[in-house]
């Protein structure tokens, strides 16, 4: 029994992920091996787990009654590890997190790293990606997001603002009539970030605000593209302060109505309410709240 317990939990892990190049992808495998201990799994049962099309998998009948007690064993498990955890000075275990790709050479990563030298014995699988990733349903033990919150359902935990600048191609505003207030902006073309709103409001220094929203030609999802993009003579873009000033230092780009402020972007840690791995969650959590990630 012990020497199928590895198949069980890389079987629930096929299952979690949708495919097996998936889930040889979370676990560091290649697909044939993963296929190959799911078939060792199905022989030593007797039963066939799984529907296999070129598509997709599916569970069979038997698969969906083995693989929900194999999610209690697996919780179970994650449970007694959490209970060692909160009575040990070492953190055993592994988190699986998502941070925005734009942070990817910031704070946070440096902070992961911290986090890893100081307990060696914990695990990190890391996705880098601007799309917002679901909490439980992609399997992740804690998500980095920036901007506002609107899961209530969920724990988070303020980290930090960041804020973001308006900024436009060097040569693009040289030949152009330096804008005194939003407004002016109207008529300039704009190159969009889709996970934010078409219309940005600033707000001057007496309090006043203005919202804008200008016609954009290229509409994009990544801000390290957003990044490359403003720096191809094609418009102007919000990005986050960290970006903006690395091309404004570099002569690529200028920081436009820098007296005029736009919205900060809230840093959060947002975690299930019932984690997995509460303890070693927690304990992540609170390492990054004393960290300076803005």
């Amino acid at each position: 029994m012990i020497d199928h317990l590895r198949q069980m939990a890389i079987f629930a892990r096929v299952v979690d992920k949708g495919s097996f190049r998936a889930a040889a992808q979370d676990v560091g495998l290649a697909p044939s091996r993963i296929s190959e201990t799911v078939s060792e799994l199905e022989d030593y049962l007797g039963v066939t787990l799984l529907y296999r099309t070129t598509r997709k998998i599916t569970l069979t009948n038997e698969g969906s009654i083995f693989y929900a007690r194999v999610l209690d064993m697996l919780r179970s498990a994650e449970a007694g590890l959490d209970e060692l955890n909160a009575l040990s000075e070492e953190p055993v275990g592994a988190l699986r997190i998502s941070i925005p790709a734009f942070m990817a050479s910031g704070p946070i990563s440096t902070a992961v790293a911290s986090f890893a030298r100081q307990y060696p014995n914990v695990a990190f699988s890391v996705s880098y990606t601007d799309h917002q990733m679901r909490l439980i349903e992609d399997g992740f033990d804690l998500n980095i997001r920036v901007g506002w919150l609107d899961d209530s359902s969920m724990m988070s935990r303020k980290l930090g603002e960041g804020q973001r600048w308006l900024v436009a191609d060097a040569d693009y505003a040289r030949v152009r009539e330096t804008p005194q207030r939003p407004s002016d902006l109207e008529t300039w073309d704009w190159i969009r970030y889709r996970q934010r709103s078409d219309t940005t409001e600033f707000t001057a220094p007496g309090g006043e605000t203005e919202k804008v929203t200008g016609n954009a030609q290229i509409e994009v999802d990544s801000i390290d593209a957003l990044y490359h993009l403003s720096t191809q003579n094609l418009g102007i873009t919000i990005l986050p302060s960290h970006l903006a000033r690395q091309g404004v230092d570099a002569g690529k780009l200028v920081q436009l109505l820098p007296d005029w402020t736009l919205r900060p972007l809230g840093i959060y840690a947002v975690w299930p309410d019932k984690s997995r791995r509460e303890s070693l969650t927690l304990l992540f959590v609170r390492f990054l709240a004393k960290q300076e990630l803005c």
